[in-house]
């Protein structure tokens, strides 16, 4: 027979062991943890912080020691600023049209390489491979691309008897062709995750809207769309945030130039903190446009669900 005892006694212990055992064993977990969190922790909040606290001082690069307190003067000096709301309006107006040509083309190119056809495999993997180059080799491939005078561009206008283009040589199309560059280069990410989208949308609300007599263009709108949408938006957020901050293929094609017609913020803030060793100034402009990039950022993240009609 049992003992009343030695049983009581035995689910005590148990009941007094597995908890601290597990206790123990999420320490050990939390304590391996701790040294790479506290790095990561560091490696984000130190230049975020440094930055917040050079914009209010008056900092140069030459001599950093040398640092004054200045409190809001950064700032209210940046509202007060022409160059940065001109440079702004000209970031937006890029990150707009790259966006706009990026989505299109992504959504058209995923309906395209979601239906089978032979090649398929071969003709998506070629559509991916401008995302495998860099940005310095892309600048230098479409400076002569664009050249007015000898570049393959104008040639192809002129085969289908379209005038001439300035392109990054005029005030009017340098922005258009630079967001043709981006378009180019990162419409496969659009695509790959629209066709992720695509390959998980449920096959039996088609076959009901075509026995219902909807038309392809009406399931695209009402069926295809509202189900993507998510994914689409998703994927704008990240290009948005990589559009917002493209200056590698500006600053090399252009500089900013004709003129401060391609001088994006990137540009700006690189001038400023580079050229006129600004450190201060400069980073009180990155402050600003840290902001603006989250506000847009959480307009699009926040407008996911959106109801289609």
């Amino acid at each position: 027979m049992r003992n009343p005892a030695l049983v009581r006694t035995f689910k005590k212990n148990v009941n007094v062991r597995a908890p601290s055992e597990a206790r123990k064993e999420r320490l050990y977990k939390y304590t391996f943890m701790v040294p790479a969190v506290l790095f990561l922790t560091l490696l984000l909040i130190f230049p975020v912080a440094y930055t917040v606290w050079q914009s209010f001082h008056d900092t140069k690069l030459t001599n950093i020691s040398a640092a004054q307190f200045i409190g809001l003067d950064n700032y209210i000096k940046l509202f007060k600023d022409m160059s940065f709301w001109y440079s702004l309006r000209v970031t937006l107006y890029f990150t707009a049209l790259a966006l706009l040509f990026q989505t299109v083309l992504g959504i058209g190119l995923a309906l395209l390489y979601n239906a089978k056809f032979f090649g398929r495999g071969i003709l998506r993997t070629l559509a991916i491979m401008p995302m495998a180059a860099t940005p310095v080799s892309i600048a230098l491939i479409f400076v002569m691309i664009y050249n007015p005078d000898l570049g393959v561009a104008n040639y192809l206008l002129e085969q289908f008897g379209l005038p001439k283009s300035l392109w990054t040589y005029s005030e009017s199309t340098v922005i258009p062709a630079l967001a043709l560059i981006d378009t180019w280069q990162w419409t496969p990410l659009l695509m790959i995750i629209a066709l992720a989208g695509l390959a998980s949308l449920p096959s039996d609300v088609y076959e009901s809207a075509k026995i219902d007599g909807a038309s392809a263009w009406k399931r695209f709108v009402h069926i295809t769309m509202p189900l993507l949408w998510p994914f689409i938006a998703s994927a704008i957020v990240f290009r948005l945030n990589d559009a917002l901050k493209t200056f590698d293929v500006i600053y090399v094609m252009t500089q900013g130039g004709p003129g401060l017609s391609s001088t994006t913020l990137n540009i700006l803030l690189y001038n400023q903190a580079f050229t006129y060793y600004n450190t201060g100034y400069a980073s009180a402009q990155i402050v600003i446009f840290f902001f603006i990039v989250m506000a847009i950022a959480w307009f699009f993240i926040r407008n996911r669900k959106v109801e289609w009609k």
